[in-house]
């Protein structure tokens, strides 16, 4: 057993983290959602650390229920990576038009394309499902269908915050394609919605946080969330799936000579809600700031801008709900790192690596993260690594 137990209200908290190292308020969240009468598992991973309502990094297994603000608002947020057939001796000295290139074909920030991508032109897209997903859009909260037109033209963008894209290369030199993204607008409009909802219900009124209201089985709003849910879940999956192909896209123009290829992508959510069964019982697994890594699962977990990323492949343990980390982690907030680092300390902690190094990014400099080593040496349990990754060009929002 590589974790350590803690006891909870009502299970005990499983912690791949070293309790002693995580800050008061994130425990005090793990204890309050241990009080939740719904509650059948609680499991901490090592990048563990305070969110809104319940904590980024933990996974939360309830029978008949589910917490919206355990899910977080960019639903479905998540990974996606591919290895190409590119090595490092096929790359120039200078990478800046390879990252201005990828900056004009993927939108970031807030914005998006002018018009909505058509599937049918980009190269090998899979178009399973894309009807089906906007066939399901006007059965979604009322109040949030008058954005549909803007989600068909943000989807295929990247977003802000902690989003990137990567161009990386592994330790065999070859060249890997990543990034990281969800359900943009839509999605966090959503889960606004109904988590105002679950607020305001009566048996939610008790509980020690408010932020922890959940929805119960065979309510109306429960099925409204899980249409919700899950249909921001499809839209952040479709989200990275175009990224990706518009992605594969430059680098085929840019490496015309080399004639690249690409192995079938990599994609994991690590924000989003999942139907499991364990010891028995029928489970809502919430996994916030974490990916499922059930046996032989390929997973992504990526460090900060250029300090290196893993892919990783399950292990499939229970203890954890079948799950591992989805990151490095931040061991300060966005405010403090910008209080404390300069745009030279993100230049000089970013050395090698084709980037943004303004202020404008100083809240994603690698000092603000945990170190990724040490992550994943917590979880050799719940993970073995195929592949790390070392990022060339990183594209922030």
């Amino acid at each position: 057993m590589s974790y350590t137990e803690v006891s909870g209200a009502r299970v005990p908290i499983r912690m791949w983290a070293d309790p002693d190292t995580v800050e008061p308020g994130a425990m005090e969240q793990l204890r309050n959602v241990s009080t939740l009468p719904w509650i059948k598992g609680l499991a901490v991973m090592p990048d563990v650390h305070y969110g809104k309502g319940a904590t980024v990094g933990s996974v939360i297994a309830m029978e008949g229920a589910v917490c919206p603000a355990a899910v977080g608002v960019d639903i479905g947020c998540g990974m996606s990576a591919v290895r190409t057939s590119l090595t490092e001796n096929d790359l120039p000295g200078d990478l800046s038009r390879l990252r201005s290139r990828i900056e004009r074909a993927i939108p970031v920030g807030r914005g998006m394309h002018d018009e909505p991508v058509d599937p049918e032109r980009l190269h090998g897209f899979s178009t399973a499902g894309w009807r089906d997903l906007w066939s399901r859009f006007d059965g979604v909260a009322e109040s949030v269908r008058f954005r549909r037109e803007r989600a068909t033209k943000q989807l295929g963008t990247l977003g802000s915050g902690n989003h990137f894209v990567e161009f990386c290369t592994d330790t065999t030199g070859a060249v890997w394609l990543m990034l990281h993204s969800g359900s943009r607008n839509i999605g966090k409009e959503l889960a606004e919605h109904h988590i105002g909802v679950a607020r305001e219900l009566p048996h939610n009124q008790g509980l020690v946080d408010r932020d922890l209201a959940v929805f119960v089985a065979d309510t109306p709003q429960m099925a409204a969330y899980r249409h919700d849910l899950f249909w921001a879940q499809e839209y952040a999956k479709h989200n990275r799936a175009v990224m990706m192909e518009l992605f594969q896209d430059v680098v085929r123009r840019e490496f015309k000579k080399a004639k690249p290829t690409f192995e079938p992508v990599i994609s994991c959510h690590h924000n989003y809600v999942a139907e499991e069964r364990y010891a028995d019982m029928d489970l809502l697994v919430t996994r916030k700031g974490a990916i499922r890594a059930g046996s032989g699962d390929y997973g992504i977990i990526p460090g900060s801008m250029g300090t290196g990323s893993y892919i990783v492949r399950g292990l499939g343990n229970a203890d954890a709900f079948n799950s591992a980390s989805h990151g490095a982690g931040r061991r300060m907030s966005r405010n403090a790192a910008k209080r404390r680092y300069t745009a030279q300390d993100l230049a000089d902690q970013t050395s090698g690596v084709e980037c943004r190094k303004d202020s404008g990014v100083v809240d994603e400099i690698p000092g603000a993260y945990k170190p990724i080593d040490q992550v994943l040496d917590r979880q050799r349990d719940l993970v073995e690594v195929v592949a790390k990754l070392k990022q060339l060009v990183c594209v922030k929002g």
